[in-house]
């Protein structure tokens, strides 16, 4: 994102009031920019339905237009990808796209599988941890692709990718899709060990194999890939924003409301679904959602701790904080998988939250940053009322949960960086109004 776009978007909110109302989720802003890079693939058209209209979409529309793709939106929530014509990418290219998205980094396995060439963008996207490019770059290289480095821009080259053993450190979810958009069209057998297996990821596999790939994944998070020489079109329907639904369950039950969130589905939520109903939270599933609400007239506090799929995701985490924050006795959240997590918490103690950070490791699970000196547990004491503040968003959960705080809080709040929340969520602020949501001002 550039700094134009990070500086901008203002949003004045005056909260409590119980959120109440239904609000639908569409495609999951972590699947449906994958799956759009999985159409340089191959020459055949491509349809992505019940797209969402956030940041991420936009942004690898224009990289497949400016490489010579076609991207068309036949009707609302639909893309039709046409990547027949599309040429290796220009460094000029690159440098427009770098650092506006982490999904750049993904068109090296495909545009090496087409043209044997791919340069290496920038990683963008919310600034809550390490992302190293490295993960990447180890794995093609690995699977025989050359790095060629140079002071302005660096690139990958490879006659054809081979097959390789492969077994990451971390089950990062975005080296996982690396290895699998590469692996699909390489040269014999791919095994991937200690792969992510979040549903975002079983969905590209799922449109991957309807291209023709042949895709296995086992229990012990190993997953194998046959490469194949030539891959087809897809007609595919993205599953449901999880994240974004949980996001709506948290304002429903901070501010002590009840929300149906149409399209939501249970058997991507069970592990969040199963905490929300732990610190009295209630949820109906239905055929064509989940409605969520407060039980009783207190929440309960809890100790939590993140983890990699099919764990509680650390995006559950922060609009999950403010829940916490109207709970009643003292809640502990472990952070295990991004260190900088909770960078929003100074904030939230402004508008008067209780929360303690800790460097050391309260839970029980294996963590990475134990001795690292980064902050990554949190205590939280309730309830305590909040109040309005002036708050500056610094990335997309912590976004949309400082709007849960505002709403959840007396007086007006003030948002600054607004357009960060774009690139998950669509349309907030109409959804907002249909909650019954008081939004004081907005430009």
């Amino acid at each position: 994102m550039s700094p134009a776009a990070a500086a901008s978007g203002r949003l004045v909110l005056r909260g409590g009031k119980p959120l109440t109302g239904e609000v639908p989720v569409r495609g999951a802003k972590n699947a449906l920019p994958k799956i759009m890079v999985a159409s340089l693939l191959t020459g055949e058209d491509c349809t992505l339905r019940n797209v969402a209209d956030v940041a991420d979409v936009a942004i690898v529309s224009e990289l497949i237009e400016a490489i010579g793709g076609t991207v068309e939106r036949p009707e609302r929530g639909v893309i039709r990808i046409r990547p027949g014509n599309i040429q290796p990418m220009e460094r000029s290219v690159l440098r427009e796209f770098s650092g506006r998205s982490r999904i750049p980094i993904l068109t090296c396995g495909p545009l090496l599988a087409r043209f044997g060439d791919a340069p290496v963008p920038s990683l963008g996207g919310c600034r809550i941890g390490q992302r190293p490019v490295d993960f990447h770059l180890n794995a093609l290289q690995h699977m025989g692709a050359t790095l060629h480095e140079e002071a302005s821009a660096s690139h990958l080259t490879c006659e054809r990718l081979q097959g390789a053993k492969i077994k990451l450190e971390f089950p990062s979810v975005g080296a996982t899709e690396q290895v699998i958009l590469a692996a699909v069209r390489a040269e014999g057998v791919t095994e991937l060990s200690n792969a992510a297996i979040e549903p975002e990821i079983m969905d590209l596999i799922m449109v991957l194999q309807k291209m023709g790939a042949y895709i296995s994944v086992d229990v012990d998070r190993v997953i194998t890939i046959v490469g194949v020489r030539q891959l087809h079109g897809y007609d595919h329907t993205a599953l449901p924003d999880r994240l974004e639904a949980a996001s709506w369950a948290c304002a429903a039950v901070s501010t002590d409301g009840r929300i149906f969130v149409r399209g939501a589905r249970q058997v991507d939520m069970m592990t969040f679904l199963n905490k929300y109903r732990q610190i009295g939270g209630d949820f109906d599933v239905r055929d064509d959602g989940i409605e969520f609400w407060r039980a009783g007239s207190e929440l309960r506090s809890i100790a939590l701790e993140t983890d990699v799929y099919p764990g509680f995701t650390t995006d559950y985490q922060q609009p999950f904080v403010i829940a916490l924050t109207q709970a009643r006795g003292i809640s502990i959240v472990h952070e295990t998988v991004y260190e900088q997590r909770f960078g929003y918490i100074e904030a939230l103690n402004r508008m008067g939250a209780q929360i303690q950070l800790y460097r050391e490791c309260l839970g029980g699970l294996t963590c990475r940053f134990g001795q690292r000196n980064w902050k990554h547990s949190a205590v939280i004491a309730g309830p305590t009322p909040l109040r309005g503040a002036e708050i500056h968003i610094p990335d997309l959960r912590a976004g949309f949960s400082y709007v849960i705080a505002a709403l959840a809080a007396q007086g007006d709040s003030t948002l600054t960086n607004t357009n960060l929340i774009d690139r998950g969520y669509e349309n907030l602020n109409e959804k907002l109004l249909a909650l019954g949501a008081e939004i004081v001002s907005v430009d």
